[in-house]
């Protein structure tokens, strides 16, 4: 009973030499904690009405509000009596270290916040990056994600997307389709110019103004003349126009009499007849795969608390899906 006395002794000691102080203590956390919430609030304003995107803002509100409730706690802290710079000399060895483990991290993180910004490339162009061409499906705080034309998804780190060569073909409305046609060197110049031009005018996607459709003698090679053709079409068209107009030249050339040339190689006949396994089974019914669909959250559109929540979510159903799974076998 005399211990419990004497502590509580102390402690009403404590409280009544320390009112003041206590009471700025609250004043400090009451105050500091609502004028944080006014400042995030002007600063989100001011970043609406900015021209970034909202991976950029969002990243710009992560640090801000961190910076300021770091100083709201290191004053609630110096107000308590504890040392603030042994706490900020032990923070900065801290992020000094962690800075140095993910630097390569920080570096693809500071780099998409710089494609975003400077609007590079957006969601939904096509793009060849390293030697990879494809649609921009995502961009990403640390990596940007291409869909090849052969539904192949690759991620590419945001480093190299900067210092490497970016080919956008999707930047812009219209786009040139650029074409070669050989020919043999018995056959009509004029001809086959007027048959190019001819056909790339009969599609109605090509554009007529304010570039026309284009088609000259390139090259003189050793068995071909070589015809350099093109037209403008919109992006969107691009792949249609070209194989229209491939596919139309090399029926009016035949139409016309123009012989194509071709290398010429021996082929020698087999004698022998070759034996080819046959498997006698026949091919198993259809079985329909049960697929479960999963969202894909868009940094670039999406906020930061979204894709942490959404990836929880995530998470969360495929360990339930795992426990059922479990508890059915």
């Amino acid at each position: 009973m005399k211990y419990l006395k004497n502590m509580w002794n102390d402690v009403v000691a404590f409280f009544t030499g320390n009112v003041w102080n206590i009471i700025g203590f609250f004043a400090v956390f009451l105050i500091g904690y609502i004028i944080i919430k006014i400042l995030m609030r002007m600063f989100k304003r001011v970043l609406l009405r900015s021209k970034l995107e909202k991976i950029a803002q969002g990243f710009l509100l992560a640090i801000v509000k961190f910076a300021l409730y770091l100083i709201w706690v290191l004053i609630l802290l110096s107000l308590l009596g504890v040392p603030v710079s042994g706490i900020v000399t032990a923070m900065s060895a801290v992020v000094l270290a962690i800075g140095l483990a993910l630097q390569t991290n920080i570096a693809n993180l500071a780099n998409g916040i710089i494609i975003v910004s400077s609007k590079i490339f957006k969601k939904g162009d096509f793009i060849e990056v390293d030697g990879v061409s494809g649609s921009v499906e995502n961009i990403n705080f640390l990596f940007t994600t291409l869909m090849t034309t052969d539904n192949k998804k690759v991620t590419i780190p945001n480093t190299s997307i900067i210092n490497g060569k970016v080919i956008n073909s999707g930047a812009n409305k219209v786009r040139r389709v650029d074409f070669t046609f050989s020919v043999a060197y018995e056959s009509d110049i004029e001809k086959v110019k007027k048959i190019v031009l001819n056909v790339m005018q009969s599609d109605g996607r090509v554009l007529l103004q304010p570039k026309a459709p284009f088609c000259r003698l390139k090259t003189l090679n050793s068995s071909s003349l070589d015809f350099f053709a093109n037209c403008w079409c919109d992006t969107s068209d691009y792949w249609d126009v070209y194989y229209y107009v491939v596919e139309n030249v090399y029926n009016e050339f035949k139409r016309e009499g123009i012989v194509v040339p071709y290398a010429q190689i021996e082929v020698r006949s087999r004698t022998d007849t070759p034996v080819m396994p046959v498997n006698s089974q026949p091919l198993p019914e259809r079985v329909e795969k049960v697929r479960v669909e999963e969202k894909i959250y868009d940094l670039e559109n999406d906020g930061i608390a979204e894709y942490i929540n959404g990836k929880r979510e995530q998470r969360k159903n495929r360990k339930k899906n795992k426990d059922d799974k479990n508890d059915k076998v």
